[in-house]
């Protein structure tokens, strides 16, 4: 019995399906597939009008994006940042959400709707009061500028998710754990985290893209080539009146590689953690 007849689809639908699943896929994996091409093709292949899979392929835009810019110290920068975003957020929501979810108190209502809010905003609009909060506190043109920004992004969407998370725990464990001797953070700590870490994975995943992809804090807070972050840095190799291609697209695909590296690792923990957050809210 063939599958289109199992599954109660006609032939015809079965096609479709397919088709447009495969079309789909195109226009998803087309631009990525046409900037890794990109990347080993000279200058003159990339500009030309002329459609060429590869064309005298080259390893030279890697050598000069690497050897001869400051990719280096912007890759560094931007590790620092998002390093550092990933893990402050993870503890300002964890412990946001956990305090959410688990304590009544004053305010507790208004405190999640503030945090939906604030997702509203779009960031151009936050960037003139944050860059004068940082300034006041003499903090432009440095990587913490940017994590304190980062984090207005990341925190309040993740409290939302990990709180999400945590309500679909069983209280019980932490009633459990109390009789046990447990107090309030020993519950939080030894209980209730160690359940989360699917959740905790997704979180720490939205902080660690939300500051590695980030340009428009970048551009308003950095001044100094040095401290530029590769989001940012990559805008030096498209002048208005000269764009180097090639070697946008080759640092264009070695921005990509820690990211992909963080989602493998968090990959077999982001289906279960976003389900889990969205089972109660």
């Amino acid at each position: 019995m063939s599958r289109s007849v199992r599954t109660g689809r006609s032939p015809l639908r079965s096609v479709g399906l397919h088709a447009t699943l495969i079309v789909a896929s195109l226009i998803a994996v087309g631009p990525i597939l046409w900037v890794l091409l990109s990347s080993f093709k000279p200058g003159y292949a990339v500009q030309s009008s002329e459609l060429t899979l590869v064309k005298d392929p080259t390893l030279a835009n890697y050598a000069y994006v690497l050897g001869e810019t400051n990719f280096l110290r912007w890759f560094g920068n931007s590790v620092l940042v998002a390093a550092f975003t990933m893990l402050f957020g993870i503890f300002l929501a964890a412990t946001t959400g956990y305090a959410v979810s688990r304590f009544n108190f004053p305010g507790r209502r208004p405190l999640m709707t503030v945090f939906l809010v604030t997702q509203m905003f779009p960031v151009a609009i936050l960037i003139v009061p944050i860059y004068m909060i940082m300034a006041r506190l003499g903090l432009i043109n440095t990587p913490a500028s940017l994590v304190i920004a980062n984090l207005t992004i990341a925190v309040p969407f993740c409290a939302w998710m990990l709180k999400g998370y945590f309500d679909s725990i069983p209280t019980a464990l932490d009633e459990a754990a109390a009789i046990d001797g447990c107090g309030p953070y020993g519950i939080f700590w030894r209980v209730v985290l160690p359940l989360a870490r699917p959740a905790l994975a997704v979180t720490g995943f939205y902080a660690f893209l939300t500051a590695w992809g980030e340009v428009a804090y970048a551009s308003a807070f950095i001044q100094e080539d040095r401290n530029f972050t590769l989001a940012y840095g990559l805008q030096q190799f498209v002048p208005q009146f000269n764009p180097q291609w090639e070697y946008l697209t080759s640092a264009a695909v070695l921005v990509t590689i820690p990211a992909g590296l963080v989602f493998l690792y968090a990959q077999r923990h982001l289906v279960s953690g976003l389900t889990g957050g969205g089972t109660k809210g």
